[in-house]
């Protein structure tokens, strides 16, 4: 088989899976512009491949010899003039068996997002569509993926009288050797030198997170919600004990910490009988995940962390997904991204147990190897799964298979276990719950009724939800 046929047969294999948000068929092109609007949508998410010249129902009518001499110049014109910044694209052609030929256009994932069409509108792939970002958020998780903005800089509305004072006092004594300054202006000075307040005199978000009194009073969402759940599945209403978690970082730490610690069991291991148990899993296991959680999820998410345990497994789950090309691969072998560069700094100088970028993940594995982690892009969450192991005298700790790291539908699960035992929840109802965003859960909610497990009863006031038994139909 020659290499124009292997390139064919891929082409053909590829063709057949329909389209996704890597890979767009178009027929034909006669619009610059809106070729234009397509590839700024790639280059803004992470890259993809437009076919010119296959149906939106996965025929190749192909094109002509001087169909592809025209479109190669829209698309020239496109990538250079039309798309701001201009963009470096490659085009192959392939010929099919009746000599007509496809173009195979390749638009990179951008290097300087975020890139504009020439109307000045930013697009992103929504799956195999595009949509206009039309949100200050959106704008700036897009700024962030392109490390041109960080979550943890941004200017909150608290000014500098809300810093807790013993607490800055302290760090500064014990990292700095410096006075906690007598003056307003000293202190703002001072709060602006590291990088905690803005030119404008207010706190950013690193400076509430770390040292603010009451950050929950200024920032709610940036919480710990943690519940322990009896047996293996999330009720709504039943539950051994459930707390949220305030503060400051090193309290929500702390506080974290302890309620893991409380619910584990407490084993022997051949020690004397009246001698103190040990934890079932060690407790640098969890200083670990909880540090990695707190300094490393996406704060431009207006979502709390979940601290879950169950019976066989304890979840930790946290606002965002892996950023820019990481996968859960690489972070289990040490790879890591500053998402917080602020708080990585601070964290680093002791205000939290922080052993070194990359390594947490690492030293959770050498410590209980038997830790799954699932980066759900759709639900926009990462998970950390920590599974217990049967102890002698209890019960026998049994649960659904270890995730392999890819999206298990564990989001899918809960929704719809929610949407069971309350049909009438609203949308943003089922976000605080799940603490999610709601545009995660609109996501997921279109992906199950696709999937004929949930359909809407009634109107979108006063209807209801009604999951869908798998055995029905």
């Amino acid at each position: 088989m020659g290499k124009g046929e292997m390139k064919r047969d891929d082409l053909l294999a590829g063709i057949a899976l329909g389209e996704d948000s890597s890979r767009q068929f178009k027929v034909t092109v006669k619009n610059v512009d809106s070729l234009a609007s397509e590839m700024a949508a790639f280059a803004n998410s992470e890259g993809g491949t437009i076919l010119i010249g296959v149906a939106d129902d996965g025929s190749t009518p192909g094109l002509s010899r001087e169909d592809i001499v025209r479109i190669n110049q829209l698309i020239s014109n496109a990538a250079s003039q039309h798309v701001r910044s201009p963009l470096t694209v490659q085009t192959e052609n392939i010929q099919l068996p009746n000599g007509r030929l496809i173009i195979a256009l390749t638009v990179p994932n951008g290097v300087d997002k975020p890139y504009f069409d020439k109307n000045g509108v930013i697009w992103l792939k929504n799956g195999a569509n595009k949509r206009r970002i039309n949100s200050k958020e959106e704008l700036r998780r897009l700024f962030q993926l392109s490390d041109q903005c960080h979550a943890d800089e941004l200017p909150t509305k608290a000014g500098i009288e809300k810093i807790d004072k013993l607490r800055f006092r302290d760090f500064l004594r014990d990292f700095y050797k410096l006075d906690y300054p007598d003056s307003p202006a000293e202190r703002l000075r001072l709060l602006q030198n590291m990088n905690l307040a803005t030119e404008g005199g207010m706190l950013n978000l690193a400076g509430v997170l770390l040292f603010a009194e009451r950050p929950e009073w200024i920032k709610p969402q940036f919480v710990v919600k943690a519940i322990r759940y009896p047996g293996n599945e999330i009720h709504v209403s039943d539950y051994v004990d459930t707390e949220d978690f305030s503060g400051p970082l090193r309290k929500v730490f702390e506080n974290s910490l302890a309620f893991v610690m409380r619910n584990l069991h407490k084993v022997q291991g051949g020690r004397g009988v009246n001698a103190p148990g040990l934890p079932e899993i060690p407790e640098a296991v969890f200083e670990e995940l909880l540090v990695n959680a707190l300094i490393h999820r996406d704060y431009l998410v207006s979502a709390t962390i979940r601290l879950f345990i169950f019976d066989n497994r304890i979840e930790i789950i946290s606002p965002g997904h892996l950023p820019n090309n990481l996968t859960v691969e690489k972070i289990r072998t040490g790879m890591s991204n500053i998402r917080n560069p602020i708080l990585v700094s601070f964290v680093a100088k002791g205000l939290l147990p922080y052993h070194g970028l990359g390594s947490g993940i690492k030293r959770a594995l050498e410590e209980w190897p038997d830790i799954d982690f699932t980066d759900d892009r759709e639900g926009c969450l990462f998970t950390a799964t920590v599974h217990r192991k049967a102890v002698a005298g209890s019960e026998e700790l049994t649960g659904p298979p270890k995730s392999s790291g890819k999206s298990s539908g564990k989001t899918e699960e809960q929704i719809l276990i929610s949407l069971s035992e309350r049909p009438k929840m609203t949308i943003p109802e089922l976000a605080e719950a799940l603490g999610m965003t709601t545009r995660g859960v609109e996501k997921q909610i279109s992906k199950l009724r696709q999937d004929g497990l949930l359909r809407r009863v009634g109107p979108a006031k006063g209807g209801h939800w009604e999951v869908i038994e798998k055995s029905e139909g």
